[in-house]
């Protein structure tokens, strides 16, 4: 069984120490405690602890979830979203982290509509490495997503998500994360309509402190948290 308080403590002093070499405190990083398969009771127990932000990947989850853990809390959808599933969940989380296409976008925007939702904030999920097993846009189409935002009502463009592949090497990975935070800071001075780059959301549990040290400012932690994963 995971201890979870004193992970969260472990976790959060490596924030804090990876938060001062790249000139910030922690305070200036989410953390969004990421709960895929694990039960209602592990997530409480964090909540109690202090964690206010959860993730999960799958929609399912979230609604078997969501009556059973403590109020108070903003739920993140990180994981792929399929466009006949957001009508579950629009009403339900605070942000959705995996926007990679038009054609989605809008239908968050129809769904909140409908659902008397007035805004839901969003993250464009950018496939930095290009790599084919990963959802995402390529960089080159941010621009063109951004264009399409602008006259949008309740969706409201907060900022941009990435995960790194698992193949590639240190090095190679923390130039990922310096490239995406390089895009992240031309699109804030850019200054768009309807357009707010308030988080960069990048780093997972084996390598959130390199995301923080190359400008990440929210980080989706699991099983540094909760332990691995229960598939069964």
């Amino acid at each position: 069984m995971a201890d979870i308080e004193k992970n969260l403590a472990d976790v959060r002093k490596r924030i804090e120490i990876a938060a001062k070499k790249s000139g910030r405190c922690a305070d200036d990083v989410t953390l969004v405690a990421v709960t895929k398969t694990h039960p209602a009771e592990m997530i409480n127990e964090a909540i109690d602890c202090g964690v206010r932000d959860i993730g999960e990947n799958k929609v399912q989850e979230i609604l078997e979830k969501y009556d059973k853990v403590k109020k108070g809390v903003r739920w993140h959808l990180i994981g792929h979203l399929q466009t006949n599933k957001v009508k579950y969940i629009i009403d339900k989380v605070y942000m959705i982290h995996s926007v990679d296409s038009v054609k989605l976008m809008d239908e968050i925007e129809r769904q909140a509509e409908k659902h008397g939702v007035s805004q839901i904030k969003i993250l464009i999920e950018v496939n930095i490495s290009g790599e084919e097993t990963k959802f995402g846009i390529a960089p080159s189409e941010i621009d063109e997503m951004l264009d399409h935002a602008k006259a949008l009502k309740c969706v409201k463009v907060c900022g941009l998500m990435t995960i790194l592949p698992k193949i590639d090497s240190g090095i190679s990975n923390r130039l990922h994360f310096h490239n995406i935070y390089n895009k992240f800071v031309d699109i804030s001075q850019n200054k768009y309509d309807n357009i707010d780059m308030e988080f960069l959301s990048m780093g997972m549990s084996g390598d959130f402190e390199m995301a923080i040290e190359e400008g990440s400012n929210m980080v989706r932690v699991g099983t540094a948290i909760f332990g691995e994963r229960d598939y069964s």
